[in-house]
């Protein structure tokens, strides 16, 4: 019977303390301004051309790595 009685009381208190300590939390109200300008100062990774580039030259640098790879017979 006193382990049931210990279980409750620690719930209990553990649940208090939690209770304070969720209730201590700032409520401050913060301000998140977010804007998508779409004027000259976009990243470069936001441009189509970079990614076409980019694929283009990892396509040739994989079609050079296994061609190099390959076994030859002489």
């Amino acid at each position: 019977m006193k382990h049931w009685l210990s279980k409750k009381i620690s719930f209990l208190v553990l649940g208090v303390i939690s209770s304070f300590y969720l209730l201590a939390q700032d409520d401050k109200k913060v301000d998140v301004d977010i804007s998508l300008d779409k004027g000259d100062n976009s990243n470069w990774y936001q441009q189509p051309w970079v990614w076409i580039v980019g694929g283009a030259v990892f396509i040739l640098l994989l079609v050079a790595m296994l061609k190099g790879s390959g076994s030859k017979k002489d």
